[in-house]
């Protein structure tokens, strides 16, 4: 039997049992973090600044926190991108990931997809609702 966590977790696209588990165990309090981008922070998933001035500079991201969960994401979202290959008219999250394949590269696609997954993942689990592609209705995880 999964946690209920686990199984709000497992609707999102790319996330799967081995990742919902270890997310829920390493993290433990998803509330400890205000916003999904603390959250994507603390993974090592959004960009690090060089800035000065007038002049934003976002290189690499940051690979802060735990590598095994952020591989496990990156790879959750490699599957994404090919399930959206596979679709004759994707929407959602597999169609904004093949537009940013075609324009920035599979790598680089596949980081920004798992950062985009995590901020769901925080969302998801938070709110306790289920994840609901567009078109379909809102469900509660109750």
């Amino acid at each position: 039997m999964q946690t209920p966590v686990v199984e709000r977790l497992r609707t999102i696209p790319g996330i799967g049992l081995l990742t919902a588990t270890a997310l829920v165990g390493f993290i433990g309090d998803v509330s400890r973090f205000p916003s999904g981008r603390h959250f994507a922070a603390y993974l090592g998933l959004t960009p690090l600044e060089h800035s000065s001035g007038l002049r934003r500079r976002l290189g690499r991201i940051s690979k802060h926190g735990d590598a095994y969960l952020r591989t496990l994401l990156i790879h959750g979202a490699r599957a994404v991108l090919v399930a959206a290959q596979r679709q004759a008219s994707p929407k959602g999250l597999h169609q904004w990931g093949l537009q940013l394949q075609r324009r920035v590269g599979n790598n680089k696609a596949a980081v920004a997809i798992a950062n985009k997954m995590a901020r769901v993942v925080w969302a998801v689990w938070k709110s306790g609702k289920l994840f609901h592609s567009p078109g379909s209705p809102l469900q509660d995880a109750s």
